[in-house]
């Protein structure tokens, strides 16, 4: 097969497209259910098991194990071949969320949560290495469409069970739903997808994972605990970002040194790569804000329940298939970068208007800037990553889908911390000096949010001062976004206006 860059693959597959395509499908659906159920579940979390101050974490730690992860799973996918490496992951995925489904307080959840992005890492990235292997550049805007329609399938069914689940069973449904979608999908491609490759012997840059996961979880650590475990200017504080420096640091020499990086640097020598893996750091923060504070926007200060909650919600990925089903024709036509631009200019204009949303904003109103944002997200990530695997062959193939896509969940996982630390800040500032009349009746912490998201809120002068302290957070969230999509708009027009054969 030869790709849209004019290499020819070294491996064959002798699978059914047709079938292979549905595999990957049900595939994906275990990553985008999971994004568009937790997201509106979470008020719920918080009201069970407490700790909103921590909420940001479930976010992030998912995040960061999936990015720290995404580059070795694309390093053993172009080893080891593509199955074995998405069946391992679907495998720890089904098992995080079994646990996380038993969780018994935040942090147990926490860290369950981790367990799963172990396993994500490995669902995205490779499903989506597939589909560039067994389709050709023209035929992937098509096929790209269809990936894309998962998440738009997802956004009505994740909300809507999320918003059932939490609202008339238990919010613990929510990850046990993944255990048949998942058992379904591998049995899928086990009997479809056959490849077959020359195996080699590899050495697996396990120092420069361990680095990189170590050095972001300490970033992560100083943004989500920064103004609460201890004040921004102090010694704690200035500790862990000194020790996450030193760590990514050593990232860098460690990748320079490996045989085989997880993070090979040759890609920053390479506008097109440069460009599209800034502009998914971007999409990542972009996606991350909106799918966890919009939720908490709708119930905390709109008193939504978590099913129309979820619905709001859904028009951002519902926008998202639409506009990636499009992009094909476009870019065949505009190229990657003009095509990606112009997502970006919808994508700030979304940003924008979601932040100009007002305390008493109609539900229509939400859900009409969650569509045209998720039309920009999807103008934006669909060329920027076809963009990426047509510029190289099979064998390097997997590497770099692997590397865009950890820069994307990288930019979700520090975008959770940041907006944490965002919508925390002002949180804490109001309800440590409430009015007179409000004194000793509220917690002096972010977790006197749950005294409105709980199913028994307070009465109304306190549940009032709260909902206007979580608008006040949302939406300094949601000025952080927009600078968000300014970034995406920059990273994209670091892009060549046209794409050439990377040489080997």
């Amino acid at each position: 097969m030869t790709t849209g860059a004019g290499v020819t693959d070294t491996v064959g597959f002798r699978s059914e497209r047709g079938a292979v395509l549905i595999a990957i499908m049900l595939s994906t659906a275990l990553v985008a259910l999971d994004s568009t159920i937790i997201a509106t579940a979470v008020p719920s979390v918080v009201s069970d098991l407490g700790g909103f101050a921590q909420y940001p974490w479930l976010f992030s730690i998912y995040l960061l194990t999936q990015a720290a992860t995404v580059p070795l799973y694309g390093r053993y996918a172009d080893l080891l071949g593509r199955k074995p490496v998405l069946f391992f992951g679907i495998g720890i995925f089904l098992l995080g969320s079994a646990l996380c489904g038993g969780a018994w307080n935040m942090l147990s959840l926490i860290a369950f949560r981790g367990l799963q992005g172990i396993g994500a890492g490995a669902v995205l990235p490779i499903t989506v290495t597939i589909l560039g292997d067994l389709y050709t550049v023209a035929e992937r805007a098509r096929v790209q469409g269809y990936t894309a329609s998962v998440w738009g399938a997802a956004s009505v069914l994740g909300p809507t069970l999320g918003g059932v689940f939490s609202q008339y069973l238990t919010w613990r449904m929510i990850f046990f739903v993944n255990l048949p979608v998942g058992a379904l999908a591998v049995w899928m491609l086990a009997r479809n997808l056959r490849e077959s490759l020359t195996r080699r012997e590899h050495k697996v840059d396990l120092a420069g994972a361990a680095l990189l996961t170590a050095g972001c979880t300490m970033l992560i650590l100083g943004l989500l605990e920064g103004g609460i475990a201890w004040p921004w200017s102090s010694g704690p504080s200035y500790a862990v970002f000194a020790v996450s420096g030193v760590l990514l640091a050593g990232f860098v020499l460690a990748e320079r040194r490996a045989v085989e990086p997880v993070l090979p640097l040759w890609i920053f020598r390479y506008r097109t790569l440069v460009g599209a893996n800034l502009a998914a750091f971007g999409v990542g923060a972009v996606v991350i804000g909106f799918s966890a504070y919009i939720p908490t926007f709708a119930q905390g200060v709109l008193l939504t329940g978590p099913l129309l909650a979820g619905f709001v919600l859904a028009a951002l990925s519902v926008g998202w298939p639409i506009a990636s089903a499009l992009s094909g024709r476009l870019y065949l036509r505009a190229g990657f970068r003009d095509t990606a631009l112009a997502g970006s200019a919808v994508l700030l204009i979304g940003t924008i208007v979601c932040w100009w949303l007002p305390q008493r904003s109609h539900l229509v109103a939400v859900a009409a800037v969650c569509f045209v944002t998720g039309a920009g997200l999807g103008l934006v990530s669909t060329p920027v990553i076809v963009a990426v695997q047509s510029v190289v062959g099979w064998e390097r193939r997997g590497v770099l889908t692997g590397t865009n896509m950890f820069f994307r969940s990288l930019g979700s996982a520090v975008g959770a911390a940041i907006f944490g630390a965002i919508a925390n800040t002002v949180l804490l500032r109001e309800f440590r000096n409430p009015p007179d009349a409000l004194r000793g009746r509220l917690p002096h912490s972010a977790d006197a949010t749950a005294l409105v998201l709980g199913k028994h809120p307070e009465p109304s002068a306190v549940a009032h001062y709260i909902r206007t302290a979580l608008f006040d957070a949302t939406h300094g969230v949601f000025a952080a976004l927009i600078v968000s999509a300014v970034f995406v708009a920059a990273a994209v027009a670091l892009m060549p206006r046209r794409t050439h054969a990377i040489p080997d």
